[in-house]
């Protein structure tokens, strides 16, 4: 595999030149925060950020997508019958996406393709995606993501790993797909012993930095039902929460959908929506009948999800990455390891 040094502008000047073979997304400012724009909207990429508010999810998961098309036209010879919107999935490339966000890719995943069932929209688009890292040298204090089974620099998922040694980047092809992306970046040269030895000691020192791995087992173990009737749902973690979806709208795994037919004149629509299991009308039912009326009820299944339905599911840790988006942006300060702890401390005691 390649292993190389470009100078950070060579490195901006070279990803600018695959235009003609990627749509590149880059993280930018966006007013007080950064977002991951098109290489070709006029924003220049900015690899100095800690993370964006969003992440790249919705590059292969958009946040609102026409799934089919129709006629309403009682006229027309295909009134009524759905077609697929047109779509296209063009080579595309994530360039500084974080190893959180790309750790979380890889648990959105298990949802849309399994064996017995395949989104065909997330799988071709995913297919189509390079994911090029960008190491965290210096996490945040809302950080968490070693713990949830990754790393500042974890290379899981990614196609290629930037290291930012100060003036240069250390850029490290891990798949086959990914150094087909870096043979075509013209410039740059051969990464000797003494850059990637400084690139490894980026990443152990980062990494020391984290809150050690989770044990799930302690979660595993614990009967659903007793988790799931535990008293503090409602007397320590729901009585704060205002219910204003903040959490599920920035996290980087969270993958529930709301579908909804949009019509103008003659012709419709149907569209697939992010939706959020914190919103009163998630469960509601067309009886009017709602299973999570309460508050309350919709904060444990937020967690309940995460935290313990998907461990024993998957046996696959947790779903989180640890990115630390709803730690940093909820209204009022509810902190999901803290959360975690009160689940640990019950099935514990």
């Amino acid at each position: 595999m390649i292993t190389k040094i470009f100078s950070k502008q060579e490195w901006i000047e070279g990803i600018k030149g695959l235009a003609e073979d990627y749509k590149i997304f880059v993280p930018a400012q966006d007013g007080e925060y950064h977002s991951f724009m098109p290489l070709d909207q006029g924003k220049e990429p900015d690899f100095d950020y800690q993370n964006t508010r969003l992440s790249a999810k919705g590059v292969v998961y958009p946040q609102s997508e026409r799934m089919f098309i129709y006629s309403v036209d009682a006229q027309a010879p295909d009134a009524f019958i759905m077609k697929e919107a047109p779509k296209e999935f063009p080579p595309q490339a994530v360039v500084g996406i974080r190893s959180c966000d790309a750790h979380a890719l890889r648990l959105v995943n298990v949802n849309f393709d399994t064996p017995e069932y395949k989104d065909p929209w997330w799988v071709r688009r995913y297919n189509a995606t390079v994911l090029v890292g960008l190491g965290c040298n210096e996490p945040c204090s809302t950080c968490f993501c070693r713990m949830a089974g990754g790393g500042p620099f974890n290379k899981d998922v990614l196609d290629v790993l930037l290291y930012d040694l100060g003036e240069d980047f250390l850029v490290e092809a891990l798949t086959e797909k990914g150094q087909e992306f870096l043979s075509k970046i013209k410039g740059g040269k051969d990464a000797g012993d003494q850059d990637k030895r400084a690139g490894e000691e980026l990443s152990q020192k980062a990494l020391n930095k984290m809150t050690p791995p989770l044990d799930v087992e302690v979660l595993r173990k614990k009967g659903l039902l007793d988790l799931f009737n535990a008293p503090f749902w409602q007397e320590e973690v729901a009585f704060a929460c205002i219910n204003c979806g903040t959490c599920t709208f920035l996290c980087p795994t969270c993958w529930c959908f709301d579908i909804q037919d949009e019509v103008y004149k003659k012709e419709g629509d149907r569209i697939r929506n992010w939706d959020s299991c914190m919103f009163p009308l998630f469960t509601l039912h067309g009886s009017g009948h709602n299973p999570r009326e309460h508050k309350f009820q919709r904060v444990r299944q937020r967690f309940m999800h995460k935290l313990k339905y998907y461990v024993d599911k998957y046996g696959d840790g947790i779903q989180c990455s640890g990115c630390g988006r709803c730690v940093q942006f909820c209204p009022v300060n509810i902190d999901i390891r803290q959360v975690l702890e009160l689940m640990k401390d019950f099935a514990q005691g």
